[in-house]
C-alpha cells in the first residue's frame, strides 16, 4: 500500500497548472512502496509519477534527493528524473503534503533474479558511485552506527517476544559492530536501498533505478553489502555464491574495489543485515494490526545476519582479496 493521502481530480489539476505537462487524461495510485503517496499520471505528452512526500520523509532532505536524481541523471545514470516547475522549483505542495513531479521510466522489477541480472545490477550500482562523484548536498547516513542503537532502544524490551534470546544477541551484535566498523574506506554517495523492487529491467536489460529516498553519502562498499543481502540469498535463506559472484564482477568491471574494501566485506554485511533486521523488527513490534501496510518478517533479516557472522573470508561472497 502506498497511497496515503488521497487527491482529487480538481487540486491535482491546479497542481500541474504550475508545469508545462500537457492536459490531464487520467491518473491512479500506485500501490507498490512504503515511504510515500505515489500516483501515475497520463497527460497529452508523457506519463509521468507523482509522489507526496509523507511524514517519514523530512521536508529538509528533499532538496538532497530531487537535486541528486538531476545530477545522476546528468551524469548518464538511467534514474527518474525531477520536472521543474515554471518557476523552477523542484517542490511543489498537493493535499498538505511536499510534492514532486517525476519523469516514467519504463520497465518491471523482478521477481526472480537471476546471476546475469545482479551482475548488471552490480554495473549499475557502480556507475551510480561514479556519477555520485561531484555532488555537493550532503545527507548523513541516519540509519548508520547512531541510528541503529536509536531504533533497538526502542525496540529491545519487547525482542524477546519475537525470538527468545533475541534482547543479549543484538545487544552482542551492536557493541561488536561499534567496536570493528571500518572508517577510512573510500566513500560518497549511497543508494543504501537497491532492493529488487527498485531495479527496473525491460526482458533482461537493466532500464533503470528508481526510489532515492534513503540515499545519503556513507562507505561505498557498504552499498554494495546492502545489494549482496538484497539479491544473493535465495528464499530458503542460502546465500548464492553464483548470484554473489555475478555481482562483485559486474560492480568491479566499473569501479574495482580496493584490498580494504573487499576485507571488509563479511563486517559490512554483518552491518547492511543488522540494519534492515532493525527497522524492520520496529515496525513489525510497532505497527497497528489493522493498518494497510504489509508487514515484513525481520527474522529474513535475522538469518542473513547469522550467516555472515559466520563467514570468515570475503571468499564466501565469490570475491578474494587482491
Amino acid at each position: 500500500m502506498a497511497v496515503y493521502t488521497d487527491i482529487t481530480e480538481d487540486d491535482l489539476k491546479r497542481f500541474l497548472a504550475a508545469y508545462d505537462t500537457g492536459e490531464l487524461t487520467s491518473y491512479k495510485g500506485i500501490a507498490e512502496g512504503v515511504e510515500n503517496s505515489n500516483f501515475l499520471l497520463h497527460t497529452t505528452r508523457d506519463p509521468l509519477i507523482l509522489t507526496l512526500y509523507e511524514k517519514r520523509v523530512e521536508k529538509g532532505d528533499l532538496p538532497f534527493f530531487l537535486g541528486l536524481m538531476q545530477h545522476l541523471a546528468g551524469r548518464g545514470l538511467s534514474c527518474p528524473l525531477p520536472l521543474p516547475r515554471r518557476d523552477g522549483a523542484l517542490l511543489g505542495e498537493l493535499s498538505g503534503r511536499p510534492a514532486a513531479l517525476i519523469s516514467f521510466l519504463e520497465g518491471m522489477w523482478l521477481r526472480k533474479p537471476e546471476a546475469q541480472h545482479c551482475r548488471a545490477v552490480g554495473e549499475a550500482l557502480a556507475a551510480m558511485h561514479v556519477a555520485g562523484e561531484g555532488f555537493e548536498i550532503k545527507r548523513p547516513n541516519a540509519l548508520s552506527l547512531d541510528g541503529w542503537h536509536q531504533l533497538w532502544d526502542k525496540s529491545e524490551a519487547r525482542a524477546d517476544e519475537v525470538e527468545q534470546g533475541l534482547s543479549e544477541e543484538i545487544r552482542g551484535e551492536l557493541a561488536h559492530l561499534e567496536a570493528h566498523w571500518p572508517k577510512d574506506l573510500p566513500a560518497g554517495v549511497i543508494h543504501a536501498d537497491l532492493f529488487p523492487d527498485n531495479v527496473f529491467f525491460l526482458a533482461d536489460t537493466l532500464s533503470g533505478l528508481i526510489d532515492f529516498y534513503f540515499a545519503c553519502n556513507d562507505l561505498l562498499a557498504y552499498d554494495v553489502s546492502i545489494c549482496l543481502n538484497a539479491w544473493c540469498f535465495e528464499r530458503d535463506g542460502s546465500y548464492n555464491i553464483t548470484k554473489g559472484t555475478a555481482m562483485l564482477a559486474g560492480y568491479q568491471s566499473v569501479r574495482p574495489l580496493s584490498a580494504e574494501e573487499i576485507e571488509a566485506l563479511p563486517i559490512l554485511s554483518r552491518g547492511s543485515a543488522l540494519r534492515f533486521f532493525l527497522t524492520r523488527l520496529y515496525d513489525w513490534l510497532t505497527t497497528p494490526a489493522d493498518a494497510l501496510v504489509t508487514k515484513k518478517d525481520p527474522l529474513e533479516y535475522l538469518r542473513k545476519l547469522r550467516h555472515h557472522r559466520a563467514v570468515g573470508s570475503p571468499a564466501a561472497y565469490g570475491l578474494s582479496l587482491i
